[in-house]
This record gives C-alpha cells, structure tokens and sequence, in this order.
C-alpha cells in the first residue's frame, strides 16, 4: 500500500491556504486567492508560489515558511490524522499488507510525521519525498526509488491520492490507482484521462476497496 499524504492520509488543503497566506501577509504580499490556490494545489510548494504569487522572493517565502509552519505544527493545526484514518491504516496492517507514503513533499516539510513520536511510527515501512527521490509526481519515475528498495513489482502495489497527478504517476508506473474523493477539490471526470481502479469516498473506504481490487485480481 503506496499512499499520498495531501488530501488524502489527511485533510490539508484549507490550512495550507491560511498557513501559505499567513506567510505572504509577514513579506508584506497580498494575500492570495482560494480560487488560484485551488487551481495550483498539487504542484510543489515553491512552483504553486510562483503563480500564487507572482514576483515573490523564493528564498524570502522559504524562509518565512519554515517558522509559520513550525508554529502550525506545534499548535496541532496542519497534518492532523484523524483516529478513523489511523484505525484504518491498522486493519492493513492486520491483512499482512506493507504501508508506505510517497508524496511531493520536501524532506523539512515531512519532518514531524516522520517523528518517532508520532502516531505513523510504527505503522510505517517506509516514507518517499522529495529529499529521498529523483522524480515528482505526476513523473512515473517517482516511484523508481520505491520500487527498487523493496524489489516489488508495480502490479503488487497500490497507491491511493486525490488528484489527476497521482494517477498519472500511478499509470505509467503501471500500479494500480485508487482515487480518494474527502477533500471534495475534485470529482470523477476530473480522472477522465486516467485509470482510476476504485474511487473512495471517504479514507477508511480504503480497506474495502484494496479488498475488492484484490479479490478480482484473484478471480478465476
């Protein structure tokens, strides 16, 4: 089990909005849009800031970025997992089934998920981000590094995100897709171009739909 972390292990679009905002408001920068910050949500941080904020100082913004984030982590208001999502993560551990995460993210961004402390350790075999890999999603090989440390082929493996980027990633990787609909940011023809194995509706519909998938993949 691959799994994206944005969106999908946990809701983050709406506080990033505020966190992203709240760091242009300390440069002095007008504060964006939710309607641009929607239209580039997905694409790495500092790339999504460049339209978000034209003329922004990159350094500037990283900079400025890593305290308001520190303060949102510490306060408990980005990256909450919420206990049913956890709760599902632990019936596929049960099944016998491997859980890593591959998102876009930096390697400081991943930081306090990756914890000892945290509630992920423990339920994790293995975490994949951009300090840890070539590629980004939606480049298929960003599964390469993956795919070589655990010798797995692609078609033993899911990964289940929310956007068009991870499918794309996914189909030409050759794993299976299973699109996680909480956020409510996309809908099904959103995936047109893209093989989509189940939609979920919620996180914890995971645990039926990789039971499904896996039971017709099996069928006689």
């Amino acid at each position: 089990m691959v799994i994206d972390v944005d969106d999908t292990l946990c809701l983050t679009e709406a506080v990033c909005f505020e966190l992203e905002n709240e760091v242009l408001s300390r440069l002095g920068r007008r504060p964006m849009s939710r309607a641009v910050h929607l239209s580039t949500w997905g694409m790495p941080l500092l790339d999504a800031m460049r339209e978000r904020s034209p003329g922004l100082d990159p350094a500037a913004f990283t900079a400025a970025y890593r305290l308001v984030l520190r303060d949102y982590v510490r306060a408990g208001r980005l990256d909450v997992i919420a206990e049913e999502n956890l709760a599902a993560l632990d019936v596929l551990l049960a099944e016998g089934r491997r859980l890593m995460l591959l998102t876009s993210r930096t390697e400081e961004e991943m930081e306090h998920l990756l914890a000892p402390e945290h509630a992920l350790a423990g339920r994790l075999t293995a975490a994949y981000h951009a300090g840890n890999t070539l590629f980004r999603k939606p480049d298929p090989r960003a599964f390469d590094v993956l795919l070589a440390d655990t010798g797995l082929r692609p078609d033993e493996c899911v990964y289940v995100g929310d956007s068009p980027g991870d499918a794309q990633a996914a189909n030409g990787a050759g794993l299976p897709f299973i699109a996680c609909m909480q956020s409510g940011i996309r809908q099904a023809h959103d995936f047109a171009d893209h093989r989509v194995d189940a939609f979920i509706d919620t996180f914890p519909d995971l645990v039926g739909a990789v039971a499904s998938l896996e039971a017709a993949l099996h069928r006689p």
